[in-house]
């Protein structure tokens, strides 16, 4: 009884916590025990135990085929015995089998009801108290036509938790008296079983990895079905196909030297533009040869886009002015000086502009030199020059 709880248990949290699967082209294999209520022409009915062993295809997602057999101990007692019913207490050691067809009513889903119908036989053994066979111990046979309803639940992708309430139709001789107009005409027994099924073999709507792609889809993209992630590049290609449209067969769908899941996880770029900024610059030279920005055209904010100040310019992306003159790179481009030559930031004035006045005070200002370096800058130049210029004229 400990053991029939505990499953039960199992059972309970499995439907909270089950594996959605399904059931076509897939093997299952079920081992279930319970017990049984044999209603025939004695009046007393009593409780035997059973067990039962399963074997199915599944011929789509929603209907299956297979055999099923085991073992049946079929009790019942008569009070008080008569001319008619002259054993106190008959059981039948029974070995049914039969042809099973099910019908499952949740395909897909991790709790899954069914019902169920099929046709067989039974052998069995009729015995009397004392264990005294009656008429005698050869086996007799009767027809046997099973049906019922049932759930199973998944705890894994290859096991579930089978419970099942059924009834089985007999002939009126198990009991070992013919049936007459006032009481049964077939004789039959109730069952409630509960076990395990095993399954083997995968089908084209399953998802074997996961990726929420089924094998089927997985079959005509060319992925792997048994890997979530076919390419390798960080995004599952249940993601790749459905939600970001990129190639689940090529870790860097636009070829621009990161791999899908890079672009949309770490650099916020778009992993089908090679170019997100649209600098000229591919995402992967910005990230890993020129450390600029992928999200920013101009990455230093000096009025150039990236890939012009590498490619047309030779000037640095990440600093404002290259040369350190005093003049960001754009100011330069756009008046036409050189964003790699400090000396021409400053326009050096006319000749006479730096003449000076006789007799006139001038005043040497600091002289600055270029950000690290031991050049002077071009302002620096000019106050020297009219320095020179007032010693020389007098």
């Amino acid at each position: 009884m400990k053991h029939i709880f505990r499953l039960l248990i199992l059972v309970a949290v499995s439907a909270q916590i089950g594996f959605a699967q399904n059931l076509d082209g897939k093997w299952a294999l079920g081992f279930h025990g319970g017990g049984n209520m044999w209603v025939n022409d004695l009046n007393k009915l009593k409780v035997g135990p059973g067990a039962e062993l399963m074997v199915r295809y599944g011929l789509s997602t929603r209907f299956s085929l297979g055999l099923a057999t085991g073992w049946e101990l079929l009790k019942a007692s008569q009070d008080p015995t008569s001319a008619g019913n002259p054993y106190g207490y008959l059981k039948d050691d029974a070995i049914p089998a039969s042809l099973i067809a099910w019908y499952h009513f949740s395909p897909g889903k991790s709790f899954a009801p069914y019902a169920y119908i099929g046709v067989g036989g039974m052998m069995y053994k009729r015995r009397t108290t004392g264990n005294i066979y009656v008429p005698s111990d050869k086996w007799q046979s009767s027809i046997h036509i099973p049906f019922g309803v049932g759930f199973e639940t998944f705890v894994s992708k290859k096991v579930s938790v089978n419970v099942d309430l059924g009834y089985r139709l007999l002939d009126d001789w198990t009991d070992y008296r013919k049936g007459t107009s006032d009481n049964n005409m077939m004789d039959s027994y109730a069952t409630a079983k509960v076990g395990l099924n095993f399954y083997f073999g995968t089908s084209k709507s399953d998802d074997d990895d996961g990726d929420r792609l089924t094998n089927g889809e997985e079959e005509k993209l060319g992925t792997d079905p048994t890997k979530a992630d076919t390419d390798g590049d960080g995004l599952n290609d249940g993601d790749e196909a459905m939600k970001y449209k990129t190639d689940p067969l090529k870790a860097d769908s636009d070829g621009d030297g990161l791999k899908d899941g890079e672009e949309l996880n770490t650099y916020k770029t778009d992993p089908m533009k090679a170019d997100t900024d649209g600098d000229g610059l591919s995402d992967g030279d910005e990230v890993m040869k020129y450390k600029t920005d992928p999200l920013k055209a101009d990455t230093d904010g000096d009025g150039l886009n990236d890939g012009d100040e590498v490619m047309k310019y030779k000037s640095d992306p990440l600093k404002v002015d290259t040369d350190g003159g005093t003049v960001n790179d754009g100011t330069e481009v756009t008046r036409g000086s050189d964003p790699l030559n400090a000396m021409d930031d400053v326009p050096k004035p006319k000749k006479e502009e730096l003449k000076v006045e006789v007799g006139k005070a001038i005043t040497l200002e600091g002289v600055l030199f270029l950000t690290g370096s031991a050049q002077i800058g071009p302002n620096s130049e000019l106050i020297l020059e009219k320095a020179y210029n007032t010693l020389a004229q007098n």
